[in-house]
């Protein structure tokens, strides 16, 4: 352990002040291998992971002994962003194509947001649902409004603020229950939703994400939950019955591999709720707030293809915990006092923040820029993809929520643009995801892109699953 914390400090020592000191050092006979390789990887890796003996290292000895381990991160600690870049605990940059797996559509350390967060503050951040704020409402009218504006569920009337995604999922499935009750009795509780989903991890969203690796240790899940196969159209009158109180499904999935809904698919469904009574929620909280080019995924679709329920989060606080549920009357009108609540839902600072980014998410200028980036996205990603059939299948999504189908696992891939300065992430099986900040300037996404083709290059040549 001594001697390879001195190779490490030395080799350190050495690209700081550019000599070439490191080559010899990795090659010297005394060490082992295993050093010798390590330190050789790091020479060539500008970005390569922070080893257990470095400052980040360090601290993360003395951080993870007290935190439960649901998660497997790299090394990297990340400290400071600004724009569509990260620096990490060592001052090293990555583009960040990621944006916190999309939330950080404006981009990180946003000036406006800054000082509006500052500004909200010092007046008030919480009173709790017992009294009025000016921001809750101001943000529930912005949200009905510019919704319909851009020609999106076109009967919106009334909204829920909440703290979260899986939150704003868990509103939607009561109300659909409470509208089933209402309607049809105390039979009309069943729940669909469809393979590849990811609605959440508290119990009734996970009841509606049929993935067993979520699933399995918290089983037995919510009763009253059936699944149907995503984009199947033939299945869905046996599917959806009379006994169906409401159907979930992403108009776009994220985490199930940036799977697009087919038209024909969303409005059979739809047509479908309306012959038995069921509520049709659209999951838009990874795939919509102007993700897609449009404000929201399904715009694109006729209106009676338009949800009776409307889920939202992730960029609506852009970092900041927020998610809303939006209904029209067919639900809205069978909510009363005492159905449902939240402690710190609709607090003045997080509805503030969520007013002034919708707002900005909602310029016809700003989706117009995610049209272009996309046409850039896609036709280098395209161009990758021809390069390396074999490895490369498909590029599949809409706007700034693009994934890459390869032939297998992309974990070493990601490693290889992480330690070139490029932060990508998964989704489903064997897909690499591109989700960056809505306003990632030109000449970062296309250094980001640079950086993603010799990672890939690497990553076919290694044949490393």
């Amino acid at each position: 352990m001594a001697l390879r914390q001195a190779s490490h400090k030395l080799l350190r020592t050495s690209l700081k002040v550019r000599t070439p000191i490191v080559r010899g050092f990795a090659s010297a006979s005394n060490l082992p291998k295993s050093v010798k390789d390590e330190i050789t990887h790091e020479q060539l890796l500008p970005n390569y992971d922070p080893p257990a003996d470095s400052a980040t290292g360090s601290l993360l000895s003395k951080q993870e002994p007290y935190m439960v381990k649901t998660y497997v991160r790299p090394s990297q600690m990340f400290v400071r962003g600004v724009g569509s870049v990260l620096y990490d605990m060592e001052n090293r940059k990555y583009i960040d194509f990621t944006a916190g797996i999309a939330v950080n559509s404006l981009g990180h350390g946003d000036e406006h947001l800054c000082n509006l967060i500052f500004d909200q503050a010092r007046q008030v951040i919480h009173t709790s649902n017992l009294y009025h704020n000016p921001w809750t409402g101001e943000l529930a009218a912005l949200l009905v409004d510019k919704t319909k504006e851009h020609g999106a569920f076109h009967d919106a009337s009334q909204v829920f603020i909440c703290n979260s995604g899986s939150e704003a999922n868990e509103a939607a499935l009561k109300f659909a229950r409470k509208v089933g009750k209402v309607v049809g009795g105390e039979k009309k509780i069943g729940i669909v939703s469809f393979t590849n989903s990811f609605h959440g991890r508290t119990m009734g969203s996970l009841s509606a994400t049929p993935n067993p690796k979520y699933q399995k240790p918290f089983a037995p899940m919510v009763p009253g939950f059936t699944h149907g196969v995503y984009n199947d159209v033939a299945g869905i009158n046996d599917l959806v019955t009379e006994e169906t109180c409401g159907v979930i499904v992403e108009p776009i999935q994220g985490e199930g591999g940036v799977n697009v809904g087919s038209p024909d698919f969303l409005i059979t469904l739809s047509k479908r709720c309306r012959e038995v009574g069921a509520v049709l929620i659209y999951d838009e909280i990874q795939c919509g707030l102007g993700r897609t080019g449009d404000l929201w995924a399904h715009q694109c679709l006729p209106k009676e293809a338009h949800p009776d329920i409307l889920t939202m989060a992730k960029a609506l606080g852009n970092g900041f915990p927020i998610g809303a549920t939006m209904v029209n009357n067919f639900v809205g009108e069978k909510i009363v006092t005492g159905d449902h609540g939240t402690t710190f839902g609709g607090n003045p600072l997080a509805s503030r923040i969520g007013h002034h980014i919708f707002s900005r998410l909602s310029e016809q200028s700003l989706l117009k820029g995610v049209e272009a980036k996309s046409e850039t996205f896609v036709r280098r990603l395209t161009a990758i993809k021809d390069k390396y059939p074999e490895v490369a299948t498909e590029v599949r999504g809409r706007g700034l929520i693009l994934g890459l189908q390869l032939t297998r696992d992309p974990t070493s891939l990601v490693k290889e643009a992480r330690e070139r300065g490029l932060l990508v992430i998964t989704a489903g099986t064997n897909t690499v995801r591109f989700v960056p900040p809505l306003v990632i300037e030109e000449e970062v996404m296309n250094e980001g892109l640079d950086i993603f083709e010799k990672a890939m290059k690497v990553f076919v040549e290694s044949g490393n699953t």
